[in-house]
């Protein structure tokens, strides 16, 4: 009987053990939440057992994960603006549930909500104490807490068109291209069907040490669309990852499309946002999470809405983040976007930013046919407080190399974080397909002429065209042909040349240059190493100076005022240019230059200007040196320009003229200082200033001095006195200042009419200080060159005195989206011959 007792209770012991392990059988369900209408993925869906407070929540491309040891057979999925779904799981194993959540707008016209609205308030809210101890907790959530980081970091670019109509797709020119228009997507974005066009990804091993602060990113694999025959791939792509740029929640302004949004989470971001407590949810792991809705206070300022996930674990860390903008504010081109942010905890119970995914539809007209941008950056691998040696953070900030990041497809199935979808698989094979197909080029060239200026006929490119005609008071009607080679033509060296003549004037101009690249590759391509040599005979107008833009461009020829003043130029040029990885660069060259006055400009001597004469020469040796921390470009085949950040530029330029020198005829020595300084200054827009100064040592006649840039076109010009003429004033010591702020849109948003127009506002004022020092003042030297003077005997030329030159603008930006006018007044030197007090300028500009 003992022994019939003790089987029946070890039997029942048994029983009860397996019992128990069966309850304690872990779960796991996994899958995909989608739009049961579009078949778009939803992002942060609350997925959570019925009854408990163990749940988590979709990612930003729809997927979660959910492992409980609950008894329950079912999981809800709850999603504001959804109906809700119960889904019947198998206990006890890993499984895939795919759920369609059906959207409840249908339904809102039927409902009615009434309450009472109660005045928000920052004081005892919980939701403003929840978020101050966010921010006070920054500093200790932010990756740069730990002394050493490194992870593998995986980067992807994707630009599609958008919402393509049936006549685009089938029409008479397209037919050929079906292949391409057959590769469309419907499940990225809803209500969107997308057709990839551009594709870039990207393989990155990223070390960080925060004293001294160095980051180091070694791209081990890199792979694009190329569209090398029409366009840089290297240009673009700094371009596009410009637009769609790194973010940090933590700090205190996010760049988002070229503007600063303030993060919901800045030290100043109660003042501007309202917040409020929407749930309390708890995750797989038995973390708690509060759900933090905000909103701005002021729904026309550049700000954003959303929701945060916050930790309650004493770290008050952002665990995810789903970020907006109000549709209200001014923004350019971007009918909307969303930013999806994931955090992964680490080992010490903090967390990092593991995946970001920017997800945008750029048009002009709402619901039309456009462009989807996305781009997302994901981390894993994570390594804490293991440095590297010493000397591996004194390497390169960047290490890549073209030859060591092309990989076989097989490399990127293996290494690359996601799997991309289908239509993005096929991208790379029908853009190369495309480029192969004759009416593609044709195409492609006639665009090229169009947009770029030039004709493309294998190596060598004929333009630009808008140099082919122009005119002035000097040479009349001015025909012009120019062409430089390409690439295709050599990779290290680069030709260029053009002859102009001048009807009236009946004078040939010509142009010859080249250039060599030391480290074989464009000698536009930075880093730069290349040497130049140019011969030029050609026109010119003292003190004007032009960025990007041919001088003899046909829209330039309009002028305000007199415009008779100038000179015939020969000058050879030779230099050598060296660009290093840190952004530092040297440039080191001779200048031999011969100027012969032409116009009404003529050169005397002598106190009754009878001493002509009739040609200035000069030998300069000079010394360039440059700092542009973090630059980037917008990168040609044939040109680059600078893609401004929050950065400063240095230029430090020095210059010696050498009496003797190839019939120099004068010594003397120039410095010039120029800081350039994009501020950033959130809601309220930003501001391009530009500080320089510049002193020249020794004697010389006013033509070699600093004759200050002067603008009489009817083009706004950033880096010129816009309502100062051509060679009005002359220093040999000097010092302006130039701000140029654009509110983006921070008042014209809340007046209605300018706000339906999205124009935003400008201001700015140029000031600048100088003057001659005695040995250099034509007035007080009868035997320098004298100031030129008009018929009736007042001089061309002026020195500043104790007032400095002023000049302000108010302006309305943004018109069409493209055009900016100001009008523009001049307060000071309004005695002086010729001047206008004010007048109207106009620029075209790409903004967002």
């Amino acid at each position: 009987m003992n022994g019939s007792k003790k089987i029946g209770i070890g039997i029942l012991l048994l029983l009860s053990i397996g019992f128990h392990s069966a309850l304690a059988q872990s779960t796991t369900v996994k899958g995909l939440v989608t739009d049961s209408k579009t078949g778009a993925p939803l992002p942060f869906v609350n997925v959570f057992l019925p009854g408990t407070q163990t749940g988590t929540a979709t990612d930003a491309a729809g997927r979660y994960e959910l492992k409980f040891d609950s008894p329950k057979d079912s999981i809800r999925f709850a999603f504001l603006g959804y109906k809700d779904v119960n889904v019947r799981i198998q206990r006890g194993k890993e499984q895939v549930k795919n759920v369609s959540l059906e959207s409840t707008a249908k339904n809102l016209s039927e409902v009615v909500v009434k309450r009472r609205r109660e005045r928000y308030r920052n004081k005892d809210n919980p939701a403003v104490e929840l978020i101050r101890l966010v921010i006070d907790n920054k500093s200790k959530n932010r990756m740069e807490h730990y002394d050493y980081s490194s992870y593998n970091q995986y980067e992807k670019l994707e630009f599609a068109l958008s919402n393509l109509s049936d006549k685009i797709r089938n029409g008479r020119l397209t037919r050929k291209y079906k292949f391409i228009f057959d590769n469309q997507d419907t499940t990225k974005m809803e209500g969107r069907s997308l057709l990839p066009i551009y594709l870039e990804e990207k393989l990155s091993d990223v070390y960080y040490r925060r004293d001294p602060e160095k980051k180091r990113t070694i791209v081990t694999a890199d792979k694009k669309v190329s569209f090398e025959n029409y366009i840089d791939n290297r240009g673009l792509s700094a371009y596009l990852n410009h637009i769609y740029q790194d973010v940090e929640i933590y700090d205190n302004n996010m760049m988002l499309f070229t503007n600063q949004f303030l993060s919901p989470i800045a030290g100043t971001a109660p003042t501007f946002y309202k917040y409020y407590i929407a749930d309390t949810i708890t995750t797989a792991s038995n973390e708690k999470l509060i759900e933090l809705e905000f909103y701005p206070r002021n729904k026309t300022d550049l700000l954003l809405q959303g929701k945060l996930y916050i930790t309650l674990d004493g770290n008050y860390a952002v665990q995810k983040a789903d970020l907006t903008a109000n549709k209200e504010i001014n923004l350019n081109w971007v009918r909307d976007f969303h930013l999806y942010l994931d955090f992964e905890k680490t080992a010490d119970g903090r967390y990092f930013m593991n995946k970001s995914t920017l997800m945008a539809d750029f048009g002009i007209f709402k619901g039309s046919s456009g462009i989807y941008g996305e781009r997302t950056v994901s981390l894993k691998d994570m390594k804490i407080n293991q440095p590297m040696p010493e000397a591996f953070y004194n390497g390169p900030r960047l290490v890549e190399n073209v030859e060591t990041t092309a990989k076989p497809d097989s490399f990127w199935v293996q290494h690359r974080h996601d799997t991309l979808t289908t239509a993005e698989t096929k991208v790379y094979g029908n853009i190369d397909s495309l480029q192969r197909m004759k009416s593609f080029r044709r195409t492609m060239d006639i665009a090229t002429l169009l947009l770029a200026g030039f004709k493309s006929f294998g190596p060598v490119e004929v333009g630009p065209v808008n140099t082919f005609y122009s005119f002035n008071d000097v040479e009349g009607f001015r025909l012009r042909v120019g062409g430089r080679t390409t690439p295709k033509f050599n990779k290290s060296i680069y030709l260029e040349s053009y002859a102009a003549y001048g009807f009236k004037d009946e004078k040939w101009k010509y142009y010859f240059g080249g250039a060599y690249a030391f480290n074989k590759v464009s000698i536009y391509d930075w880093p730069i190493k290349a040497i130049r040599a140019n011969y030029q005979h050609d026109t010119k107008i003292p003190g004007q100076e032009l960025q990007f833009v041919q001088e003899d461009n046909f829209l330039l020829s309009f002028k305000r005022g007199n415009n008779d003043k100038w000179l015939y130029n020969d000058i050879y040029n030779l230099n050598f240019l060296h660009e290093f990885e840190n952004h530092f660069s040297y440039q080191v060259g001779f200048k031999h230059w011969q100027q012969t006055p032409a116009g009404s400009l003529s050169y005397y001597k002598g106190p009754t200007l009878t001493d002509s004469v009739r040609k200035l020469t000069t030998a300069e040796f000079s010394l360039e040196l440059r700092w542009a921390p973090h630059e980037q470009f917008y990168q040609g085949k044939n040109f680059r320009i600078p893609i401004p950040n929050k950065y400063p530029v240095f230029t430090l330029r020095a210059i010696a003229g050498v009496k003797d020198v190839f019939k120099s005829g004068y010594n003397y020595q120039n410095i010039t200082l120029n800081i350039y300084k994009m501020v950033y200054l959130s809601s309220l827009g930003y501001s391009e200033v530009v500080l320089e100064g510049g002193y020249i040592f020794g004697k010389a006649p006013y033509p070699l001095l600093t004759i200050h840039r002067a603008n009489q076109t009817y083009a706004y010009q950033l880096n010129s006195f816009n309502m100062m003429n051509f060679m009005e004033f002359v220093s040999d010591h000097y010092a302006s200042l130039a701000i140029d702020h654009n509110f983006n849109g921070f008042i014209f948003n809340k007046i209605p009419l300018f706000k339906k127009l999205k124009l935003r506002e400008v201001v700015a004022v140029k000031m600048l200080y100088g003057g001659l020092r005695s040995e250099n003042d034509p007035n007080q030297n009868p035997e320098s060159i004298q100031f030129s003077k008009y018929a009736d005997g007042r001089s061309f030329s002026y020195t500043l005195s104790k007032e400095p030159y002023i000049e302000g603008s108010i302006g309305i930006a943004n018109i069409f989206k493209i055009i900016r006018v100001d009008m523009v007044k001049r307060f000071t030197y309004l005695d002086n011959p010729l001047v206008a007090k004010w007048g109207i300028r106009t620029r075209f500009k790409f903004d967002f």
